[in-house]
């Protein structure tokens, strides 16, 4: 484990995000266990990259000196695995919210789903989702959205390098898609819905690589926790 002067001087960690945890509490986490174990008053330490709630895996946290780095690690490519359920869609595109509308899969087959997905391949255009955090004239989105006032959303251009599809089991697509910053996964299956015109919403996700960074290599905030205080942490 790191010293007190190595966190100071500038640490990356790689983190496993938990599922329901959000990104600042991982943060959080990190930042109360290294305050403890060595008496800091403060440290600096931030993530470079937002995780949903819903979300798992690879979360990059830098102290120190290191969160200087914060800006250049976010705009590295990005892997993600996950399912997208089609024929229903959610106001958020994922499972914060309940399903609004259901549609009939009857004429959806493999072929189909596999031609859908060249279509998003290369640059696009993408609208992020209403549920997000981004800002409108000092305003979340997701405020807007949550006190039911319809906003026009500017849409941006982002990269898909790679979108594999794993395996189908309808309802459930399985996917593996590699892209550019700012890329919003949720949009990415709503989106496929819209065009094999039945409806989808991301049901999981998880980031497994960030640049050269993988997820294999990233432990859990307990688990860091734990090995830094010792095991009788409570």
């Amino acid at each position: 484990m790191n010293t007190k002067e190595e966190f100071l001087a500038g640490q990356l960690l790689l983190i496993d995000k938990p599922l329901g945890w959000s990104s600042f509490q991982a943060v959080n986490k990190l930042k109360w266990s290294i305050r403890k174990k060595y008496d800091l008053k403060k440290i600096k330490i931030g993530h470079a990259g937002t995780l949903d709630p819903l979300a798992t895996g690879l979360l990059l946290i830098c102290t120190g000196k290191f969160t200087k780095k914060i800006n250049e690690l976010q705009g590295q490519t990005k892997e993600y695995t996950g399912t997208i359920t089609l024929g229903s869609t959610t106001p958020s595109y994922d499972l914060e919210t309940e399903v609004d509308k259901t549609f009939s899969l009857e004429n959806i087959t493999e072929e189909l789903i596999f031609k859908a997905v060249e279509s998003f391949i290369g640059e696009i255009e993408q609208t992020p989702p209403i549920f997000s955090a981004l800002k409108k004239d000092g305003k979340r989105l997701y405020e807007y959205a949550r006190e039911g006032i319809e906003v026009k959303i500017k849409k941006r251009q982002v990269t898909v390098l790679e979108y594999e599809i794993t395996e189908i089991r309808l309802p459930e697509v399985k996917f593996r898609i590699v892209c550019s910053k700012g890329t919003y996964i949720r949009s990415l299956a709503h989106d496929l819905g819209v065009v094999l015109k039945c409806g989808g919403h991301l049901s999981e996700l998880r980031r497994t690589k960030i640049g050269v960074y993988h997820v294999n290599n990233a432990q859990d905030p307990i688990d860091f926790e734990n090995k830094l205080l010792g095991e009788d942490v409570v």
